[in-house]
């Protein structure tokens, strides 16, 4: 009897089995789009998880195989690598305060993980997100096509959400593209905002807008504030499972990512969320958009205080590394 299941599955591989790596895992199995290996550096914590989310599999539906591990030989030959380990943000705590522990655990990641998955894409979330996918560029050397951060497309959904919130629409017919770092520099073009096509410039006036701008900046320290002892994870690990999604179905969607510039946007050697087309090779294209003057300089801000952070992060690993 023939089978319908493939041989081979894709493989993801998650490293931090925090909140959002083992929700990210949840998302990826229940989607059924590949098996999914969860690394952690705490012994028995990502077997207990992958062993509680195999259990769900009748209930949910699905076949996918779950392993939870602390050996990276297990994840040899995985087609994505997403690296979630580091610390979370706590109340007061902004993402750049992360960067003197999260640099050294993230180039370690990067490096041993791309050692056993030299073909891997490579995504990552650890803040302050815009920097390490800088520095896991470095440690891997991998082309830029081929390491992104996932940035754009959580700020973007949380400004899709509050627009939706404020007109009292479904938030799947309002549609947003945020741009920059991914911090309280980011830059919302509110002028590509659309509700069903029509621009929220129709619907909002400016100060709504602009409080609505405000607020999708401060979203992630909004919800750290709010729960006390960690931050964001259901939203992140949606955001990124739709990366996942895009680059192992081929869907070439069009989203926010943090990319490594070449002189796009009039940037160079810096990783900052930009438009581009994430298919089964990685980035396929980075699309350049006709930015107004005042969008074009807050895009150029954002980018010099990501490129101080990464000057930053290179003195901290001379130190530690």
């Amino acid at each position: 009897m023939s089978s319908s299941i493939p041989c081979h599955l894709p493989l993801v591989t998650i490293i931090g089995a925090g909140r959002v790596g083992s929700t990210l895992a949840q998302r990826i199995a229940e989607k059924n789009l590949a098996d999914v290996v969860l690394l952690d550096i705490v012994e028995g914590m990502p077997q207990g998880l992958a062993l509680d989310l195999m259990e769900a599999r009748g209930i949910e539906i699905h076949n996918r195989q779950i392993i939870g591990t602390n050996n990276y030989a297990d994840t040899a030959g995985s087609e994505i690598v997403v690296i979630t380990a580091g610390l979370p943000r706590k109340p007061g705590m902004s993402r750049d305060d992360l960067l003197r522990t999260n640099a050294k655990i993230v180039v370690e990641a990067a490096k041993n993980a791309i050692a056993h998955s030299p073909n891997a894409i490579f995504i990552v979330v650890t803040n302050p997100l815009d920097v390490m996918t800088y520095l896991a560029w470095q440690a891997t050397g991998l082309p830029r096509n081929r390491i992104m951060g996932m940035a754009g497309v959580l700020d973007s959904a949380r400004f899709e959400t509050f627009i939706a919130l404020e007109l009292g629409v479904l938030p799947a017919d309002v549609k947003a593209m945020v741009l920059g770092s991914h911090g309280d520099l980011m830059v919302p073009l509110s002028r590509y905002a659309t509700v069903n096509g029509i621009p929220i410039t129709e619907l909002l006036d400016a100060a709504t807008i602009d409080r609505l701008v405000e607020r999708t900046r401060n979203g992630g320290a909004e919800i750290v504030e709010l729960i006390q002892t960690g931050g964001a994870f259901f939203a992140p690990a949606s955001a990124t499972s739709l990366m996942v999604e895009s680059i192992l179905l081929n869907q070439s969607r069009l989203l926010p990512i943090a990319t490594y510039l070449q002189g796009e946007y009039g940037l160079n050697d810096v990783v900052i969320g930009v438009p581009c087309r994430l298919g089964c090779g990685g980035i396929e294209s980075i699309l350049e958009l006709n930015l107004s003057d005042s969008e074009r300089e807050a895009l150029q801000t954002s980018a010099k205080s990501v490129r101080k952070n990464i000057e930053r992060s290179q003195e901290i690993l001379a130190t530690t590394i």
